[in-house]
């Protein structure tokens, strides 16, 4: 088994190859500690890969786009986030790109393995805290996040209709953030509007420009019309 280890402390990465050997004593990783590294692992390795071990904060990364650039890179390999943050939002965010695990840096190694391994046998693995949250919103990993009480962000029934095409590519988190585009809305009012913060906007804009294949929100707003036959 192959896996990918991305983390910039070394000290993580150690921990973490030791644990992945209770697992697979002939386990072997690929190590990337910056996102330079991480490109090159992947131009490297993606063919071969088992399973990639992200942390979402490296240098040279832009907020989360590295998640989502690999996601779209390699849609068959499973993903799993380490990360020191235990925000349901950002976990929320990130399990509707695709990552099929979110792991704090604060759990014990052994939930780490469980959720490794339940990862490689085909399940989601979602923290205690996220699925807390999940029932109490209705929120469905790979969905989108719910709105916020009291908000009616859901369009019209021509609007839907006229967002088909857009759903083919994009999560319907993704088509609200894309929607709230084009109307010309800055990521500060697609937060407020959606009851989200700016960075998971942030996170949702990378997903849609690599869904897309465009550069900038411009380029994102015609491709979207286009898919809705406007």
């Amino acid at each position: 088994m192959k896996v990918l280890l991305a983390d910039d402390h070394r000290l993580i990465i150690e921990g973490v190859k030791l644990k992945l050997a209770e697992l697979d004593p002939a386990v072997e990783t690929v190590v990337a500690m910056n996102l330079d590294e991480l490109e090159q692992a992947l131009a490297t390795h993606a063919d071969s890969l088992d399973l990639a071990l992200l942390d979402i904060a490296m240098p040279g990364t832009q907020g989360f786009e590295h998640v989502a650039r690999l996601r779209a890179e390699a849609p068959g390999l499973p993903v799993i986030v380490l990360s020191g943050s235990e925000d349901a939002e950002l976990m929320r965010a990130l399990m509707d790109l695709g990552v099929l695990g979110f792991i704090p840096k604060a759990y014990s190694p052994d939930v780490m393995l469980s959720a490794i391994r339940l990862v490689l046998a085909g399940g989601l693995y979602i923290p205690p805290l996220l699925l807390a949250s999940a029932q109490a919103q209705g929120w469905q990993p790979g969905a989108g996040s719910p709105a916020s009480p009291g908000r009616d962000t859901a369009p019209h029934a021509s609007e839907a209709h006229s967002l088909d095409g857009l759903r083919q590519l994009l999560t319907e988190r993704q088509v609200d953030v894309m929607r709230l585009l084009s109307q010309g809305k800055p990521n500060k009012l697609i937060a407020r509007d959606l009851g989200i913060s700016e960075g998971t906007v942030k996170i949702h804009l990378a997903a849609i420009f690599r869904a897309l294949n465009v550069r900038n929100r411009v380029e994102a707003v015609v491709a979207s019309r286009k898919l809705q036959g406007l």
